[in-house]
């Protein structure tokens, strides 16, 4: 069959480089792609944003099925246009798709149907957001209800912070439109996982768990990014929690949806905070996490496609899934400034030995091919995944691998793993 991967980065490398592998797949092509795309599947000049140049070209190429890696073309519609005309499509429709479009109807289903998560306030107006914080103790989240591109949550220590970060929003327009709403919650402390699942409707199983480190710096210091690495399975997910966590949250949210009359389907995304052995929902994606996606394809030891097609079929419960019990780790190599300015079009060399480290897949996020020259084309530019059987042996393959690789003007994080790493040797 015909296969198109919508998006750019590491997390649709990493789909292209498991679908690719399914003898299902005849053909395969990215839209837009990037240079470690291309080695994998015919890449075309369109953006992932541009649903209707998408779904032109899905129908003159006869395309079998449309895997759609980011949110906003989802948020857009591009799901139910494909399906109009015939195309099957991995992902929800648009009005399942505001689960992570707009926080507050994210946040009004969950209170709605008493799934966990933090006590909130939605508001359109910042004189009334800032009374409801005069009434709040403790830490305060203040988040754009639209898609910001993952920028739009600021977490705020005390009151005059959080007042600032309203004005940030609402006033100085930080996210443009999708600050025309926001949410005011309660801070949550804890341990924050990554949680997974593919759906089809009615059927949710689980695909397990990740932890994403966010910060740019060692430690967990500095600014909050896209992604700076990840590793699965994390400890903090054992099987009870796993459990609980599909009982509680995952199945009810898939009920909810169906009861809402906008069934979900696709991959269901669960940002989690775990305290106290109980998990709340933080926030929902759409769409597979970057770059927890790079070490969920490490992980995944059946047929990529066959469950994904599943989920757009409704035949989730047939699915032969199956998880190789290694852990998967991903370094993120990002451009010197990111997640501030930073220069493109920087050389990358030694990207093939690198990957010739056993047990080492690199991905690319934002680079594009000069000639036969790898250049970097955006902030965070290549993940470094490994397999090992724990997550030190992990973190040491990808290592290895990050400083074969030769770019002066790139850098990376040297502690991913680091929560799971004191686990196994405490």
């Amino acid at each position: 069959m015909k296969v198109l991967v919508v998006g750019s980065g590491g997390r649709e490398h990493a789909l292209c480089w498991a679908i690719a592998k399914s003898p299902k797949c005849d053909k395969l092509y990215a839209a837009p792609g990037n240079a470690g795309i291309a080695d994998i599947a015919e890449c075309v000049k369109i953006k992932a944003e541009d649903v209707n140049a998408i779904l032109k070209f899905a129908k003159s190429e006869k395309i079998d099925f449309v895997v759609v890696g980011p949110e906003a073309p989802l948020v857009d519609g591009l799901v139910d246009k494909l399906e109009k005309v015939g195309i099957k499509a991995f992902g929800p429709s648009k009005k399942a798709a505001q689960l992570e479009g707009s926080k507050a109807f994210m946040k009004d289903l969950l209170a709605k149907y008493d799934i966990p998560t933090a006590d909130y306030g939605v508001f359109d107006e910042p004189d009334a957001a800032k009374e409801y914080i005069i009434k709040m103790e403790g830490g305060v989240v203040v988040k754009a209800d639209g898609l910001a591109a993952g920028k739009g949550v600021i977490v705020c220590h005390n009151k005059n912070e959080a007042y600032a970060a309203i004005d940030h929003i609402m006033i100085e327009r930080a996210f443009g439109d999708a600050g025309d709403e926001i949410l005011v919650e309660e801070f949550m402390a804890g341990e924050e996982v990554s949680f997974f699942a593919l759906v089809d409707g009615t059927t949710a199983v689980a695909m397990g768990s990740a932890q994403d480190h966010k910060a740019v710096h060692e430690g967990d210091t500095g600014p909050n990014t896209g992604g700076m690495g990840a590793y699965s399975p994390t400890p903090v997910v054992d099987k009870a929690m796993e459990k609980k966590i599909m009982a509680e949250i995952i199945q009810p949210t898939i009920e909810a949806m169906a009861a809402e009359g906008c069934p979900y389907k696709g991959v269901l995304f669960a940002g989690l905070m775990v305290k106290d052995g109980e998990p709340r929902v933080l926030e929902y994606n759409v769409r597979f996490g970057d770059p927890e996606c790079q070490v969920l394809m490490a992980r995944f030891n059946s047929d990529v496609l066959e469950a994904l097609l599943a989920c757009a079929e409704g035949k989730l419960k047939d699915a032969k899934i199956t998880w190789k019990k290694s852990t998967a780790l991903v370094v993120v190599m990002a451009a010197d400034g990111y997640p501030g300015h930073y220069a493109k079009g920087t050389h990358i060399n030694n990207l093939a030995n690198a990957s010739s480290v056993k047990g080492v897949e690199i991905f690319h996020a934002g680079t594009k091919l000069q000639g036969k020259k790898v250049l970097s084309d955006g902030g965070r530019v290549l993940g470094v995944t490994s397999i090992g059987k724990t997550v030190k042996e992990a973190q040491e393959k990808a290592y290895e691998a990050v400083d074969t690789i030769e770019w002066p003007e790139g850098f990376c994080r040297r502690d991913i793993g680091w929560r799971a790493i004191e686990r196994e040797e405490a």
